[in-house]
Parts: C-alpha cells; structure tokens; sequence
C-alpha cells in the first residue's frame, strides 16, 4: 500500500469520528453564542478560534462534519443506486427504451451538475434533504451511462449467455449475474465522485440552501466567513480546509481502489 494511501486514511479517520460522534473531540455546544469572545483569534483557549458571535470554531467545524459528508454520501449512494437502475434498464430493455433512456441522460448531461441541482432546488426548496436529491439527480446521468456500458459488456459474455440459456427468469439473471459484475467498477469510481459530490454540497450550502443556520455545515460557515476575511481569515480558513483536506483524501483512497480493482481485472 502506497504512503499516500495510508495518510489519506489516517486523516479521514478523525473526520470519519467527528461526523459519527463528535462528543469524542470537543464537549462544547457549537451553537451557542458568547459576544464578549467574539473574532478571537487561534489559541490556547480556542484552537481554531472563534466566529462573530463568540462560538468556538473547532466545535463547529466537528460538527459540521456529519451534515457535510452525509451530503456527499447520501448523494453518491442515491445517483449509484439510480444510475445502475437506469443503466440495467436501458441495456435490458430493448432497442427503444435503451434509445429513449440515451436521448434522456444526454439531455440531462448537456447541462452543468450544479445547475442542474439549482433547478431541482428551486422546485423542491432547500434543507438538506432536497439538496442530497438535487445532487444524486445531477450526478444519476454519469453512473447510468457507466453502468448501461458495462451492463452491455457484461451480457454478451458467456456465463450471462449460458445462464439464460439454462432457463433462468430475466429478473434473477440481472440481479445474480449482471448488476454484481456491472456495478462494481462503477462503485469503485464512485469513490472519487463522492468527492465532487462533497463539493457540490458545500457550495450549494455556500449558497444558502443547505443546512440552515445556526446548525454548522463546513459551506455555509465557509459562506460566513468570506465577510470577515480582512480581519477574521480564520472564519473561513478551517472550514474551507476542512472540504479540501477530505475532498484530496478520498480522491486518494478511491484512486487506490480503482488502481486495485484495475489490477484485479487485468
């Protein structure tokens, strides 16, 4: 295993505890305020500070772990589990599904990710729910397309071929044969998407549509801070590193993965 790799998980380790029990590292409410500590600066008392109104920014940036992660998370696991639904059923579904399904994704594809999530916003408003839908739909149309291509590798070859021939119901082909073979270099990619889909996330939050104050999340305190930079750059400094140092880590865990998975298959 490469150094790289190793590093990359000794720091996800830590943000991995603070998004499922951030009592672990700090026992000091992230929402509550204290004017007479307000824009301290890093220290002793306050490692990474404190915000405009007094709350302790390494409080909140643990914190804002778990809506931010489960922001990339949720939606990566919700584009996966539609795009191989997609995918099966454009490869399976004959010539004219397999063409409406194509002309679909490439309507979809045509437009930016982040627009696309804004669009779905608009319609179902903001909250972190319906910001991890609008991503899971903007980022659905790559792993249909990825999951369709090796849906159709996977059933030309011979054991799907004798499998039907035995007999077998096309409803238990699919899931027993192809979805298992099908999906898995798309899980491994989906590794490194969960990165951009952090990213997405957090600048929909940047903007005002994720999780809504005083709650932290890393893009919405990020969006804070951009008022305080002449006098206060830590407001947005540790949030802002916080979505870069996990976006590079899990980029280096996936592109491990998919080295692995690659070597595998070779």
């Amino acid at each position: 295993m490469r150094r790289s790799t190793i590093i990359a998980g000794l720091v996800l380790a830590p943000l991995l505890a603070a998004a499922a029990v951030p009592g672990l590292l700090t026992s000091v409410s992230p929402i509550t305020i204290d004017p007479p500590s307000a824009l301290l600066p890093p220290g002793a008392g306050h490692w990474f500070g404190t915000d405009q109104l007094g709350r302790d920014l390494f409080t909140r940036v643990v914190h804002g772990a778990r809506p931010s992660l489960l922001l990339g998370l949720g939606a990566t696991v919700l584009a996966v589990a539609a795009g191989a639904l997609i995918g099966v059923v454009a490869a399976f579904g004959g010539r004219a599904a397999d063409q409406a399904t194509m002309r679909l994704l490439d309507v979809l594809l045509s437009l930016p990710q982040l627009l696309l999530a804004l669009l779905v916003i608009t319609v179902l408003g903001g909250g972190l729910v319906n910001v991890v839908l609008a991503i899971a739909l903007a980022f659905t149309p790559g792993y249909a397309r990825m999951v369709r291509a090796e849906a159709l590798v996977v059933r030309r070859s011979g054991y799907v071929e004798a499998a039907h021939g035995l007999g077998l119901r096309p409803v238990v082909l699919v899931t027993r044969h192809v979805l298992p073979n099908a999906v898995g270099p798309v899980l491994v990619l989906a590794t490194v998407g969960f990165g951009t889909a952090l990213i997405a996330g957090s600048g929909l939050s940047f903007l005002g549509f994720g999780v809504r104050p005083p709650d932290p999340e890393w893009g919405s305190m990020l969006a804070e801070g951009r008022d305080f930079l002449a006098d206060a750059w830590w407001i947005g400094l540790f949030p802002g590193a916080a979505i870069t140092v996990t976006v590079i880590a899990v980029n280096v865990v996936g592109r491990a993965a998919q080295r692995r998975y690659t070597r595998r298959t070779s």
